[in-house]
C-alpha cells in the first residue's frame, strides 16, 4: 500500500502554493508596517540606513510565529475551496474518501510547521528579540557611530561642537564642516571645511581620526594677542569616542528566556511571584499558541466549503478574523497572567478549550451531517445583505439613468 496516493499529492500541491504565498505576504507586510516606524526612528537618532535592516531581520521571527499559522489555515481553506467549488470534492467523496481522510496530507504539513513554530518561539525569537533591543540602545547610545546628525550642532565629549552640512556613505564622508573645539587655558579653535571623511585609529581604539581637506583654522584665547588664521588642504583632527555602557545581559524580560528557562524559573521556589507569573504565562502562552496549529485544518475545511450553488467567500474572510482575534485574546490573557491577576492556566488554556470546542463542532457539522453547514446561518443573512445592496445599486442606478440620457440629448442637439 503506497503511503501517499495521487490524490495526496494534488492536495499537497494545492495546499503548498497558497500556504506559501500568504506565509511571504503576511509576514511581508507585518514587516513593511514595521520599517517605516523603524526609519523615522533611526533617522531621529542619526544611524546609519542598514541598521534598520538589521532590525527587521531580528523581528522576522516574532512574525513568523503569527505568519505561520495564518499561512497554513490559509492555504488547506484555499485548497478544499478549489475542490468544493470544480465539485472535485464531491467525486472523491462519492468514491468513498472522508474529509478525514483528505486531511492526512494537511496534517503533515500542521505537524511540520508545528515544530517549527516551537523552535521559533522556544530559541529563536528570544534570542532575535535580544539582539533587537541591543541594537536600539546601540543605537540611543552611539555605539553605531550614529551621532553625527546633518544640519544641527552636535555636541561630543561635551568639548567639541560639530556641525555637517551633508553627509554621505552613512555618515563617513561629511561635506560643509564646522568645528568649535575647547582646548586647554580657556582657548577656542574654530575649524571650517569643505569636505571630511572619518577613519580609524590603530593607536587609540577611543577616538577617530576625522580628515578634513580645504578648510581653515581660527584659534582665540585669553593668552592670544590676535587670532591666528591658518589654512590647510588636509588637517587631521582627532574626536574622542564616547563612553559607551555595556548593554545588559539577555533575560531582563519574559520574552527573552528560552524554553526550558521558563520552565526552570515558573517553578522555583527562589524566584520572585512577580517573576513566576511572567514566566508562567509567557510559557503557556508560547505552547498555547502552537498547539492550536494542529486543530487549524479543521477550521480551514469547515470554513471552506460554500453552501451548493454558492460562490460565497464569507469562509475566508471569518477564518482571518478568527485567527487574529484569537492571537489577541491569547496576548491579553498572557498580560493579565503576568500580572497575576488570573491563573496562567484558566488565562490561556480556557479561551483555547472554548475555541478547540467550536472548531470540533463546525468540523463535525461539515464532515458527518448530512448537507451541514456550520456557518449556514451567516451565510443566508450574508447572501440577503448582498441582495439588498446588489438592489439598492440597481435602483440606483436605474434613478440616474433618465438624468444620464437627457444629459446626452442635450449635448447632442448642442
Amino acid at each position: 500500500m503506497k503511503l501517499f496516493t495521487a490524490t495526496d499529492r494534488y492536495i499537497a500541491r494545492l495546499v503548498f502554493v497558497p500556504m506559501l504565498s500568504v506565509f511571504v505576504l503576511a509576514a511581508s507586510l507585518l514587516v513593511l508596517d514595521k520599517m517605516l516606524k523603524l526609519f523615522d526612528f533611526v533617522a531621529t537618532q542619526g544611524g546609519p540606513v542598514s541598521v534598520v535592516f538589521k532590525m527587521l531581520a531580528n523581528l522576522l521571527p516574532e512574525y513568523a510565529s503569527l505568519a505561520i499559522p495564518l499561512g497554513l489555515l490559509l492555504g488547506i481553506l484555499f485548497a478544499f475551496r478549489k475542490l468544493a467549488m470544480s465539485s472535485e470534492l464531491d467525486v472523491m467523496r462519492a468514491v468513498g474518501l472522508s474529509y478525514t481522510r483528505l486531511l492526512r496530507v494537511p496534517y503533515m504539513f500542521a505537524i511540520v510547521l508545528a515544530a517549527l513554530n516551537l523552535l521559533i518561539v522556544s530559541y529563536l525569537q528570544p534570542l532575535s528579540r535580544y539582539y533587537y533591543e541591543q541594537l536600539q540602545f546601540e543605537l540611543r547610545s552611539g555605539a553605531l557611530g550614529a551621532s553625527i546628525r546633518v544640519g544641527e550642532f552636535n555636541s561630543l565629549q561635551d568639548r567639541t561642537a560639530l556641525r555637517v552640512d551633508a553627509s554621505r556613505d552613512e555618515g563617513r564622508d561629511l561635506r560643509g564642516i564646522f568645528a568649535r573645539i575647547q582646548t586647554g587655558n580657556g582657548q577656542v579653535m574654530v575649524i571650517s571645511a569643505r569636505e571630511g571623511r572619518f577613519f580609524a585609529n590603530r593607536e587609540s581604539p577611543d577616538t577617530v581620526i576625522l580628515r578634513l581637506t580645504d578648510g581653515q583654522i581660527v584659534q582665540d584665547g585669553p593668552t592670544i594677542a590676535s587670532p591666528r588664521v591658518l589654512s590647510f588642504a588636509s588637517h587631521d583632527l582627532p574626536i574622542d569616542l564616547p563612553k559607551i555602557e555595556q548593554f545588559r545581559q539577555r533575560g531582563d524580560a519574559d520574552k527573552e528566556y528560552f524554553l526550558p528557562e521558563l520552565l526552570r524559573i515558573g517553578w522555583s521556589e527562589t524566584s520572585s511571584p512577580e517573576l513566576r507569573n511572567q514566566t508562567q504565562a509567557s510559557l503557556n502562552y508560547r505552547l498555547v499558541e502552537v498547539v492550536m496549529m494542529f486543530l487549524l485544518p479543521l477550521l480551514a475545511v469547515a470554513l471552506a466549503v460554500p453552501p451548493k450553488r454558492s460562490t460565497s467567500a464569507l469562509g475566508i474572510f471569518l477564518s482571518i478574523i478568527l485567527v487574529v482575534a484569537y492571537h489577541k485574546v491569547n496576548q491579553y490573557g498572557q498580560d493579565v497572567a503576568a500580572l497575576g491577576r488570573v491563573d496562567p492556566v484558566l488565562a490561556l488554556w480556557g479561551p483555547f478549550a472554548v475555541f478547540a470546542a467550536m472548531i470540533v463542532w463546525m468540523y463535525w457539522r461539515i464532515a458527518y451531517v448530512p448537507g451541514g453547514q456550520p456557518i449556514g446561518a451567516l451565510e443566508t443573512g450574508f447572501a440577503k445583505i448582498s441582495r439588498s445592496m446588489r438592489k439598492l445599486f440597481a435602483r440606483k442606478a436605474l434613478r440616474d439613468e433618465p438624468v444620464a440620457a437627457t444629459v446626452s440629448e442635450a449635448h447632442h442637439a448642442v
